[in-house]
């Protein structure tokens, strides 16, 4: 059985979403919000009258976090031990958010690959698993 790269199993999972959901930036953040309802309302405040644009840019910022977690852990980490403590204690954004947007984002990726696929599915999880204790991490520091 020929034995694929991490890299190359989110270049197809990624491909199925484009293909399944177009951009999956809405669907990401109606789960989201339905589950944090608190952070839409933070989305406005903060966003300055652009909370679209503010969260389409955390959505960007989210995916380059995610696709880039395994090739370069070590940048995404630097990202995020900047990022979360200043969202929280300037911001007033909760840690639970940054965790429940990874969680969000992920199982509406994985929505979007097939059971048999076990490898990507098992990709998403440990993306979500490790980038969720990247957060958590972040916070203790």
């Amino acid at each position: 059985m020929e034995q694929v790269s991490p890299a190359e199993l989110m270049e197809r999972s990624l491909e199925r979403v484009v293909e399944a959901l177009g951009d999956p930036c809405e669907p990401v953040f109606a789960r989201f919000y339905a589950r944090f309802p608190d952070a839409r309302d933070a989305f406005v405040r903060l966003g300055l009258g652009s909370a679209d644009k503010l969260q389409e840019q955390m959505f960007e910022q989210l995916i380059y976090c995610l696709t880039t977690w395994i090739a370069r852990p070590e940048e995404v980490r630097i990202v995020l031990n900047s990022s979360v403590p200043h969202h929280l204690q300037t911001l007033e954004v909760m840690v639970e958010w940054y965790d429940g947007l990874i969680g969000s984002a992920c199982a509406v990726l994985r929505g979007a690959v097939p059971a048999e696929a076990m490898d990507e599915l098992a990709l998403w999880n440990r993306i979500e698993r490790e980038l969720r204790e990247c957060v958590r991490r972040s916070v203790e520091r």
